[in-house]
């Protein structure tokens, strides 16, 4: 058995083969998923499992260099941001239109798909280097 904290096997495989810049979305319930992008599930019912849940237990596997959120987020879910910044400490955050946003979830690696119920709880994580 996998002896970190990531447990979900699709998760594992999606953030093992990726490599320097490439990019992997945590989206609430509602963000669109391009049919050309791949979605790992994860929602159960309404805020099972939460964003901010699964974005701590993804940063425990995944090297991150920097990260994107829409900057509607500032205003309609700061409590989101807040919790983003304190998990990301250092690593750089940009923010781009929630429209951007959406055409840059194109050519991600993955889109894992939270249960999560509030809105812009979405976050574009840029892999970095591990040397």
């Amino acid at each position: 058995m996998k002896k970190g904290k990531l447990l979900n096997q699709p998760i594992s495989a999606v953030i093992a083969g990726m490599g320097h810049t490439d990019e992997l979305v945590i989206a609430d319930a509602g963000l669109p998923v391009p049919a050309s992008t791949k979605r790992v599930d994860l929602a159960l019912t309404r805020d099972i499992p939460r964003f901010v849940d699964t974005l701590l237990i993804i940063l425990t596997e995944l090297k991150v260099e920097r990260a994107i959120v829409a900057e509607e987020m500032l205003a309609v879910n700061p409590q989101a941001f807040d919790a983003i910044k304190e998990l990301l400490d250092e690593i750089p955050i940009e923010q781009v239109s929630h429209e951007d946003f959406k055409r840059r979830t194109e050519s991600a690696v993955a889109v894992v798909r939270t249960g999560e119920f509030t809105p812009y709880a979405n976050i574009i994580l840029i892999a970095g280097v591990v040397f």
